[in-house]
């Protein structure tokens, strides 16, 4: 595979990976990936891929999506580069119950269906995403190369609880060995106790809620 050569392009990318390490003797599997065509909501003007959920009670859980920053280089310790974007979620639980989330990105990478031959890797940067970041480079994130360096033979993981009445947003993190030619849009969505990641309507099984009877709002 070979670079994607225009910066322009990379930063409307997402990005794919072939994650066959060639210092590993035993190749990384790929990911089966179904496709998905519905419940993708953008907000005319705004800055992210928006899902409103309502509760029995009719409390709302809204999930907020960001668009990409970076598409800059990254290169492993073995002299190897790929290009990495920067996404962010940001979930508000306005119902009366905490919701309880898990995530679990393999170390196998991702093939697009609609793109065979892409390869991508999904990370989870420990680092905290607040929404006064959201102007600055890569939304403030830090310490990347240090940890793709450290998490880039490792699954990576995502627990946490938010309590009634409060909100999360955390990072996400796509590396690839080139881009992809035109916009990108990803985001999380939640179908039963089910948590799906998306992109460009190709959706990947990722983890599990608690929470029940949750309705997405068209």
């Amino acid at each position: 595979m070979k670079y994607a050569h225009v910066y322009a392009l990379l930063l409307m990318s997402a990005l794919c990976i072939s994650c066959e390490g060639q210092n590993k003797k035993t190749p990384l599997s790929k990911q089966n990936i179904q496709s998905e065509t519905k419940d993708v909501v953008t907000s005319p003007g705004s800055n992210e891929g928006k899902y409103e959920y309502t509760d029995s009670m009719g409390k709302r859980l809204i999930i907020q999506n960001s668009f990409p920053k970076g598409g800059l280089k990254y290169k492993y310790p073995d002299g190897k580069g790929y290009v990495y974007a920067v996404f962010w979620t940001r979930i508000i639980n306005e119902t009366d119950n905490p919701l309880e989330l898990k995530i679990d990105f393999p170390v196998e990478s991702y093939e697009l269906p609609s793109i065979p031959g892409h390869y991508f890797r999904l990370f989870f940067p420990p680092d905290t995403m607040t929404i006064d970041k959201e102007p600055l480079s890569d939304y403030g994130l830090r310490g990347l190369k240090s940890f793709l360096d450290n998490a880039f033979y490792k699954p990576s993981s995502l627990k946490m609880t938010i309590s009634p009445k409060e909100s999360s947003a955390f990072y996400v993190v796509t590396l690839s060995e080139q881009g992809v030619t035109g916009p990108i849009r990803t985001g999380f969505t939640f179908k039963d106790q089910n948590v799906f990641y998306s992109i460009n309507k190709n959706e990947i099984h990722c983890g599990k809620i608690n929470l029940k009877n949750l309705m997405l709002q068209k």
